[in-house]
């Protein structure tokens, strides 16, 4: 019979991953065995890439490499979630996360990019920004925290500073995670029934549906003018998360040259596909 001494057994290596198959065959549903079969593919292959993503730090902070990495997408899209899997395993001496609060008084009577220059990499660093600079592109405008006039400065300069800072050697990698609107609302839910995760529920986010077609506008005009050859968008279909979190890790490894790279880890399959 499967009980919890059988999943420690498991992560313990006191019985095999087959002899832990056939225990749960023999107890489980078909579908919930399916479910039970997927997830643990997940975790293995998110094991793998998380090891090839050690790799690559060590390549960053061996060869003073600079690693930018934005995402970007709608509220509840999975983007923080997919950071931690990118992070939970790196050394944090040479890695950062960046979410930035609303800006200071003095901070909006800057240039719009100093508060993101001020954040870029250092020599052997990977940082992360939990939406970025794009704030200007769709956010803002949609919820009336900058004037038309700050919009189209916003996009008139955003490729040239892109441009700038891949020439000054940064390695820019730019997500946007794609949901559904049924699955930005159903995630909304479990937000607010959750009792861990309901301060994660702001006023914004009780705007977005309503505001739904507001932010696809503005989506589509950032993509037809910010997708260059500089700094192309990655977009990633982010309606089931653990596809996603593989899709994203793999697309960095992909993306950078890093020594010793295990390519048959990037080659993942799904149970279901």
């Amino acid at each position: 019979m499967l009980t919890l001494d059988s999943f420690k057994s498991l992560e313990n290596g006191e019985i095999s991953k087959e002899e832990f198959l056939k225990l749960v065959k023999s107890d489980i549903s078909p579908v919930k065995l399916e479910e039970i079969l997927r997830d643990l593919n997940y975790q293995e292959q998110l094991f793998k890439l998380q090891a090839e993503l050690v790799n690559l730090q060590k390549w960053v902070t061996k060869n003073k490499k600079r690693v930018c990495i934005i995402f970007e997408g709608r509220d509840a899209a999975g983007k923080g979630g997919s950071i931690r899997r990118m992070t939970e395993h790196l050394n944090p001496r040479a890695r950062r996360v960046v979410a930035l609060s609303k800006p200071t008084e003095v901070e909006q009577g800057q240039w719009y990019f100093r508060r993101y220059i001020k954040e870029m990499p250092n020599p052997g660093e990977l940082v992360f920004f939990d939406r970025s600079w794009y704030n200007r592109a769709i956010l803002e405008p949609v919820n009336g925290f900058c004037s038309d006039q700050e919009y189209d400065i916003f996009m008139n300069q955003v490729n040239d500073f892109e441009r700038m800072i891949t020439e000054s050697g940064v390695r820019l990698i730019k997500f946007y995670f794609s949901i559904s609107k049924s699955e930005q609302e159903k995630r909304f839910q479990d937000i607010i029934d959750s009792p861990i995760k309901k301060w994660k529920f702001s006023a914004l986010d009780k705007k977005a549906l309503e505001l739904w077609d507001d932010y696809t506008d503005y989506k589509d005009k950032m993509f037809s003018k910010t997708n260059t050859i500089i700094a192309p968008w990655k977009v990633i279909k982010a309606n089931r998360k653990t596809k996603a979190r593989i899709e994203a890790i793999e697309h960095v490894l992909t993306s950078i040259p890093y020594d010793d790279k295990d390519l048959k880890v990037l080659k993942h399959v799904y149970l279901d596909d």
